[in-house]
């Protein structure tokens, strides 16, 4: 599927040019008929001499509306260069060649439309005029054809010169993250909200569930159509109609893109380069407003330029764009910049970075280093860039980042794992850059570290505590986080427990003073196991810290405010209860309070806390043993 757009001055013939190849009048506004004049974008098809179908966008060329003209022509393959044979190049001629030219547009054909009105020589110097205006642009080599719309002279001639460059350019490609973006919105009685527009970067299949952006509506896609044919699956590069349940007309416009879920993201922020226009009146200057058209989208913005104060026409530079509202845009999209009022077209260029993280400083030369990396690197040093932005990302979203098609993708995953510069963490399908890694594992280290200096008696940080101070530092996801403990623990730099987390290295250390007391404690606790003194008792004798450092290690047992055990008798009173309960199929407290020649405020307490842990359960004034297999191991 290939797609083309008309581009020229208005009342050149453009929309006659699409009817005479089409058989279809792109002008669908009755204000267009009225006025003999494009307003909008219009549509079309026709078939090459090979069978192969041509989708066409006719665009208006008349300078009020030029930025309608935007919405049309960024995904097309080809254009249709129109010159009237009998005016020759005008100023919105040179206006839409400079906008194919900034858009990249692959390939053209310049047509000199109404040549049924001049002679053989007047075409001659149409010619050469016309070559001379596309001389150092997309369009230099492109072949030029003298059409007659009247009378159809040259019309076969043109389409085999549209065949020939057509056929020299490569299929586009699938990324598997299809999006298109929006050109038209309606709605059809008895089929609903339709959206249409040219399809990129992957493929779309009917009954699909689909993501809006901005705005995250979900959709399904109950219809889809290539040139009014129904199909099942629509290609990157073809023009598609989507018959969308779920959403209103009212809640979209043009300017949005339809996208598999979770694929795209909106932003107000983009790092881009930038090409000033040569013939443009004024310097750019720094913080100046633009409107900003990308896909078929159109928001207004703010131009930050790096490293300079202002740009001269001519001139290239580093921006960061701020729009006042999200869009959607990917790495490697071409884009417009064009001043608000008196409007023109200023100049245009490239998205290198669609989701940066910050603002930067006008004179940040390492944001300026790293644009020209993610421009010129090579596809491992791309993808090194995209995960360090990340942080902690899946694989798979460092690759879409950094526009890495499936290809180039392995080899930049083979390339950064040779050089050990990707950290790929285990179980969660994350990965990191090796100097993020670093980072992270220093500043984990550092923050156990201190928390070690500052409670020694402490077996480890609070696990919860540990992690929102790194998600926080480094803007890391829970599942991020923790996959990062685990490879640290893999690595042998930290002991993680369930609740709590500590460095390797890390015990929890006695004083010889703190040691004599802790040792007369549990010598008393030892003489009568089963009525032990008060837990604030036991913290009185040996310091409040040093009592929960007892706890914590597991040396004492607390089963309830009042009642705290030796481990190893906790452990022995655990198994003879078991024991006692298998044996007769249920246990009373006043039974565990004779089995332990102890007081009521012993037993009740131990089986509150066993009922609590899983291990009894109460029935009434008895006890059971909640799950047999469980206690018989």
């Amino acid at each position: 599927m290939r797609v083309i757009g008309t581009a020229g001055h208005v009342d050149h013939g453009k929309s006659a040019l699409v009817q005479a190849l089409t058989g279809t009048h792109p002008d669908r506004l009755k204000e267009e008929r009225e006025r003999e004049m494009t307003i909008d974008l219009g549509f079309a098809w026709f078939n090459l001499p090979s069978g192969e179908p041509v989708g066409v966008i006719d665009v208006p060329g008349h300078r009020d509306f030029i930025e309608n003209m935007l919405a049309g022509v960024g995904g097309i393959d080809a254009a249709l260069f129109v010159v009237a044979a009998d005016e020759g190049v005008m100023p919105q001629t040179r206006e839409h060649l400079a906008i194919l030219d900034l858009l990249a547009i692959p390939t053209g054909v310049i047509v000199l439309t109404k040549a049924d009105l001049v002679d053989a020589e007047w075409i001659e110097l149409m010619t050469a005029e016309v070559r001379q205006a596309v001389r150092g642009t997309v369009l230099e080599a492109a072949p030029l054809v003298p059409v007659s719309a009247r009378t159809g002279a040259g019309l076969e001639a043109l389409k085999r010169a549209l065949a020939d460059v057509l056929a020299a350019q490569p299929k586009r490609p699938d990324l598997g993250r299809p999006r298109l973006p929006i050109d038209r919105v309606f709605s059809l009685t008895g089929f609903g909200t339709i959206v249409t527009g040219t399809l990129s970067d992957g493929a779309f299949a009917l009954g699909e569930t689909v993501e809006i952006m901005p705005g995250h509506l979900e959709a399904r896609i109950r219809g889809l159509q290539t040139h009014k044919t129904k199909l099942e699956r629509a290609v990157p590069g073809s023009r598609v109609a989507l018959n969308l349940s779920g959403v209103e007309v009212n809640q979209l416009r043009r300017g949005m893109v339809v996208a598999h879920p979770g694929t795209l993201q909106a932003t107000t922020l983009l790092d881009a380069h930038f090409r000033h226009l040569p013939d443009a009146d004024l310097p750019l200057k720094h913080n100046a407003e633009v409107k900003l058209f990308v896909g078929s989208a159109e928001v207004r913005a703010a131009v930050r330029l790096l490293g300079c104060n202002e740009l001269p026409p001519g001139e290239s530079a580093w921006i960061q764009l701020i729009c006042v509202e999200p869009i959607v845009a990917t790495k490697d999209q071409r884009f417009i910049l064009r001043r608000p009022s008196p409007g023109a077209t200023i100049g245009g260029g490239v998205v290198i970075d669609p989701q940066p993280r910050r603002r930067y400083r006008q004179h940040d030369k390492s944001a300026v280093m790293r644009l020209e990396t993610a421009a010129r690197g090579s596809p491992g040093e791309i993808l090194l860039q995209a995960l360090e932005a990340l942080g902690v990302a899946p694989l798979r979203e460092a690759i879409a980042k950094a526009g890495l098609e499936p290809a180039l993708a392995a080899d930049a995953v083979s390339e950064l794992r040779a050089a050990g510069s990707l950290v790929e963490l285990e179980g969660e399908a994350l990965a990191a850059s090796r100097a993020t890694w670093s980072s992270l594992a220093d500043e984990l280290q550092r923050t156990l570290a201190a928390y070690h200096a500052q409670f020694p008696l402490k077996a480890g940080m609070p696990r919860e505590e540990l992690k929102s101070r790194l998600a926080k530092q480094f803007a890391l996801t829970s599942q991020a986080v923790n996959a990062v403990l685990a490879h640290a623990e893999k690595q042998g730099l930290i002991a993680a427990q369930t609740a709590s987390v500590r460095l390797s290295a890390h015990t929890v250390t006695f004083t010889p003073d703190q040691q004599v007391r802790i040792n007369a404690l549990l010598a008393d606790l030892r003489r009568d196991p089963y009525n032990t003194p008060l837990p604030k008792d036991c913290a009185a004798r040996v310091g409040e810290e040093v009592f929960a450092a007892l706890v914590e290690l597991g040396r004492l047992v607390q089963v309830s405010p009042e009642v705290v055990f030796l481990s190893e008798t906790y452990a022995q009173m655990v198994e003879c209860i078991k024991a006692q309960t298998r044996t007769k199929g249920k246990i009373t407290v006043a039974e565990v309070r004779d089995l332990f020649k102890t007081s009521r405020k012993y037993a009740l307490a131990l089986l509150e806390h066993l009922d609590a842990i899983g291990v009894t359960r109460r029935l009434g004034d008895e006890r059971i043993l909640r799950d047999r297999r469980t206690t018989n191991r």
